[in-house]
């Protein structure tokens, strides 16, 4: 069986809220943080609708030598991870004298690669690029920086894997901390959101065109959808074995109970039912579980087309017609890299609190997604004991995870 694997600490900088509680109010009030970015517009975007989150202020946190190599990435998930490590009650000097490792999820560093050679171009000198850029630029950033900052001396890797990297980083933690390899690691996922990292997805033509409408631009499983709008931030989990957190003392927020995966082995972008199917069925076996334990799914759905069909396919085949669905992109748009690990922390909030979000903008169903049980607004009053959270990335790659409800005496 292994080691059980528990979650002591979560958090979250995202364009609807800087912190948990911010976060947890806007799922719950449904608010969407998707606006219209000017620059995307300037640099001859299709679509500049994007869910914007600011760059932190790290200057009373961070000193200039530790703040020189982060870019967005980096800078975001320090803000997540603060909070998370806070929460999990770590400080630097128990992570420097108890073995912790960091996995994160992050598959791009466009902002700053850009900035870098541009400074080059015009300088035509690279000495007075800045001894910085090189951490900034290396898509392992998040790790090189957040490993250093808070003396973490376990496992030390990034998953790159499209809009799966986050929740696969959650899966793998959760790997190792069962084979009694690691007792935690900080987990998570980044994506920057700065003008340059979007520009070739835009190309695809995949975003919304809805730009008049931008809160109601994002509307997965809808009818009328027309592609996804790009967004960002940090999410940050601290997963660790239980016998370290009740040594610890630790607040248990939740379990985690398995993690699927698989690759479709098919087209580079199009989603592919069989490999969803096959990651769905491989975590209900992994948990143990069946489809009635699962009382909400957090679905991946994108706002695209092909890929909320495909998805709600699957969820019929693997979990029935029964169970509440929702995409919180409807409200934080696609959070690529991050998502996989943001969206479990806001269906955590959800278990916390006793409420379903809503998949917002879901006005029409079409005909796959009307034999589904898509949430329209808030669901309240309604526990969570256990929830699946879907991640499917370009690539063919699938990650799905089921977290169940921590409860004392388990």
């Amino acid at each position: 069986m292994g080691n059980r694997v528990v979650i002591t600490g979560i958090g979250i900088y995202s364009c609807i809220g800087e912190n948990l509680e911010e976060v947890k109010k806007s799922l719950y009030e449904g608010k969407s943080g998707i606006v219209i970015d000017p620059l995307r517009t300037e640099m001859g975007y299709q679509s500049a609708l994007t869910g914007m989150v600011k760059d932190p202020h790290l200057k009373p946190f961070l000193s200039r030598r530790e703040r020189i190599g982060m870019h967005q990435p980096a800078q975001y998930a320090f803000m997540s991870t603060k909070e998370a490590l806070e929460m999990a009650g770590m400080d630097i000097d128990y992570l420097e004298k108890n073995e912790t490792g960091i996995i994160f999820g992050n598959d791009s560093t466009a902002g700053a690669v850009i900035e870098t050679i541009d400074k080059i171009r015009e300088k035509k000198d690279t000495s007075l690029v800045g001894s910085g850029a090189i951490f900034q630029n290396m898509n392992c950033t998040i790790n090189m920086n957040l490993s250093t900052i808070y003396k973490l001396k376990g496992i030390n890797f990034t998953v790159s894997a499209a809009c799966a990297s986050g929740s696969h980083s959650i899966g793998l933690a959760h790997l190792l901390i069962k084979q009694g390899l690691q007792e935690r690691v900080v987990c998570g996922g980044a994506q920057e959101i700065n003008e340059y990292a979007m520009g070739s997805f835009d190309a695809l033509g995949a975003f919304s065109s809805k730009q008049s409408t931008p809160t109601k631009a994002c509307s997965p499983f809808d009818r009328d959808r027309d592609g996804l709008v790009p967004s960002g931030g940090g999410a940050t989990l601290i997963l660790e074995s239980l016998e370290s957190a009740e040594k610890r003392g630790a607040t248990i927020l939740a379990e985690v109970c398995g993690y699927g995966f698989s690759s479709n082995g098919d087209h580079i972008s199009n989603p592919n039912l069989d490999g969803q199917v096959r990651s769905l069925e491989m975590v209900l076996k992994q948990s143990n579980l069946t489809a009635k334990d699962i009382d909400y799914i957090s679905a991946h759905a994108t706002s695209t087309p092909v890929g909320d069909s495909v998805e709600a396919q699957a969820i019929l085949k693997v979990l029935g017609s029964q169970t509440p669905v929702s995409s919180t992109k409807s409200m934080t748009g696609h959070e690529c890299w991050m998502a996989g690990a943001s969206e479990v922390i806001y269906s955590i909030l959800m278990m916390q609190n006793d409420f379903v979000a809503p998949n917002i903008n879901f006005e029409n169903p079409d005909e796959d997604s009307a034999k589904i049980n898509v949430i329209p607004e808030t669901k309240k009053d309604y526990k969570i004991n256990t929830f699946l959270s879907n991640s499917f990335g370009f690539g063919g790659t699938n990650s799905s995870l089921i977290i169940k409800k921590w409860a004392r005496g388990e």
